[in-house]
C-alpha cells in the first residue's frame, strides 16, 4: 500500500471536508455579492469600464469561490446573476453555482471573488439553457479594468464574456475557460420560495437592494438632445469607507504595530457613524506616499494589501474633499477694535 495518497486524491479528500462549509446561505451571497459590486466600482482607476456595463446583458457575481490545489485543482463557488429584460431593465438577482478545475503545480486553498460580465445576448441565453462551459459556449476574456475605452472596445470585439476577479484586495482579469456555471433551482427556491422562471412569493430587502445597486452603478443611456445626469457628490462615501476599512484591516493583518501606528487611518473609519476629516485623511495619505516613493519599502508597497488600501484612501480623500467643497484661502480675520467706553 503506497505511503502517500496520491495529490488528485488528496485534493478531492480535502474537497469533500471543505465544500459542505461552502454551501452558502442565500441571503449572505446575495450582500456578499452587493459588497463587491460596490468594491469594484469604487475606484475609478480599478473599475470595470463604464462603457462596458451601459451595454452589458447580464452580470454574475460570485463571492469568495474556494479553490483547493495539489497538482491538480478544483474551484467551486456560489453567486448570482442578474440580466437585462427585452426593455433594458435589470432582474432580481437569480442563484448559480460556478465549478471549474486546473492542472499544474498548485498547492493550498484560495478564496477569490470573481465577476464576470456578460456582453451579448447569446451568452445570457445560453447560460441559462442548461449547463454553461466558459470559453466553449461563449469566448471569455480577461476584462480591462478602469476607464481606457480603447483597451475595452479591443476586448470586447473579442470576447462575449469579460472576467474579473480580487485576491487579496485587488480586482484583476481573471481566465476562467472550462469553468462551468449552473442555475442553483434550490437557492432560488430557498430564498424566493420559487423555482427559476416562475414569479417569486417572497423578495427579500436584500434582492431588491443589490438590483437597485446595480441600476445606480450602471450607466444610464441618454437620448440625444436629453440633459446628462449629474451625480450625487459624495454618494459613494460610504461604500468607499466600507472598502477602506476592510482592506486596511487585512493590510493591518500583516504588519507589526509600529508600522500599524505609522499606517495608523483616522479613527472614524473603523468607528461610529460621523466621517474623518478631510484634514486627518490627507495626513493619513500622505504617510501612505512616503512608502509608496521610497525604493526602501518596495516589498511592501508593491502587496495587493497596500496597494487596495491605498488607492481607496486617495479616492475617499479626494471625493470627500469634492463633497466639501471650495473654500476660500483668506489671511486671518482682522483683530476686533475694543468696544468704546
Amino acid at each position: 500500500m503506497p505511503r502517500f495518497a496520491p495529490p488528485i486524491l488528496l485534493t478531492a479528500v480535502v474537497w469533500a471536508l471543505v465544500a459542505p462549509q461552502a454551501q452558502a446561505d442565500p441571503d449572505q451571497t446575495v450582500r456578499s455579492a452587493d459588497q463587491i459590486l460596490h468594491e469594484i466600482m469604487a475606484i475609478p482607476a480599478r473599475q470595470i469600464p463604464e462603457s462596458m456595463l451601459a451595454d452589458a446583458q447580464g452580470v454574475v457575481i460570485i463571492p469568495d469561490v474556494i479553490k483547493i490545489g495539489f497538482v491538480a485543482g478544483i474551484r467551486r463557488g456560489h453567486g448570482v446573476v442578474m440580466i437585462r429584460d427585452s426593455e433594458g431593465q435589470w432582474s432580481l438577482p437569480q442563484f448559480v453555482t460556478l465549478t471549474g478545475g486546473s492542472v499544474g503545480w498548485q498547492a493550498g486553498v484560495q478564496g477569490t471573488d470573481v465577476v464576470l460580465v456578460f456582453m451579448t445576448k447569446k451568452s445570457v441565453e445560453g447560460l441559462f439553457s442548461g449547463k454553461f462551459t466558459i470559453g466553449a459556449d461563449a469566448a471569455v476574456a480577461a476584462g480591462p479594468v478602469g476607464r481606457n475605452a480603447a483597451a475595452a472596445t479591443d476586448v470586447r470585439l473579442k470576447a462575449e464574456i469579460l472576467s474579473y476577479s480580487r485576491s487579496r484586495g485587488l480586482f484583476v482579469g481573471l481566465s476562467l475557460d472550462g469553468s462551468a456555471i449552473e442555475v442553483d433551482p434550490e437557492a432560488q427556491i430557498a430564498y424566493y420560495g420559487a423555482p427559476p422562471a416562475q414569479v417569486p412569493q417572497r423578495i427579500p430587502q436584500a434582492a431588491v437592494t443589490l438590483r437597485q445597486d446595480l441600476v445606480q452603478l450602471t450607466p444610464v443611456a441618454v437620448a440625444p438632445g436629453e440633459p446628462v445626469p449629474t451625480p450625487v457628490v459624495g454618494a459613494r462615501l460610504p461604500t468607499l469607507r466600507e472598502a477602506l476599512r476592510k482592506n486596511a484591516t487585512q493590510l493591518y493583518g500583516l504588519i507589526d504595530e509600529p508600522w500599524k501606528k505609522y499606517l495608523a487611518l483616522p479613527k472614524e473609519v473603523f468607528e461610529g457613524n460621523n466621517p474623518p476629516s478631510l484634514e486627518s485623511l490627507q495626513i493619513a495619505a500622505a504617510q501612505f506616499d512616503r512608502i509608496a516613493q521610497d525604493p526602501n519599502y518596495k516589498a511592501l508597497a508593491q502587496r495587493p494589501e497596500f496597494q487596495s488600501t491605498y488607492e481607496l484612501l486617495r479616492e475617499y480623500a479626494r471625493q470627500s474633499a469634492e463633497a466639501a467643497g471650495p473654500t476660500l484661502a483668506l489671511p486671518p480675520p482682522p483683530r476686533r477694535e475694543a468696544a468704546a467706553r
